[in-house]
């Protein structure tokens, strides 16, 4: 049997799936606020970066990390829609999280300050 495929908002109203498709699309945008964008971790510079050379930028910021093993391959896309990023490559999340700070000398200053 075909599934339904129209969706009851309890008020007695139908909704299509055409009509909710619509709202998939978003082509807003909403700029930040100045003071957070000034003291934004990542700068216009790297977006440029990224957009010129996508994968070449995911390597670059691939190797900041401590690897157990290092990928040879950044993306491998040959089942799409499965994207396997640095698929062999091997991380120690903790050590790469916690130790290797504590290795740069960083061991006695607070890592995090939630109140």
């Amino acid at each position: 049997m075909p599934r339904d495929t129209t969706d009851t908002l309890g008020l007695g109203e139908v909704v299509s799936n055409e009509s909710l498709a619509n709202l998939l699309r978003e082509e807003r945008k909403f700029a930040p606020p100045a003071e957070l964008a000034a003291n934004a971790n990542v700068t216009a510079e790297a977006y440029e970066q990224a957009e010129a050379d996508r994968l070449g930028f995911w390597a670059e910021q691939a190797r900041r990390l401590t690897w157990a093993t290092e990928p040879t391959e950044t993306l491998d896309w040959s089942n799409p829609p499965f994207a396997k990023w640095f698929a062999d490559g091997k991380l120690n999340v903790a050590y790469n999280c916690v130790d290797r700070h504590v290795e740069a000398g960083n061991g006695d200053r607070v890592a995090i300050h939630f109140e």
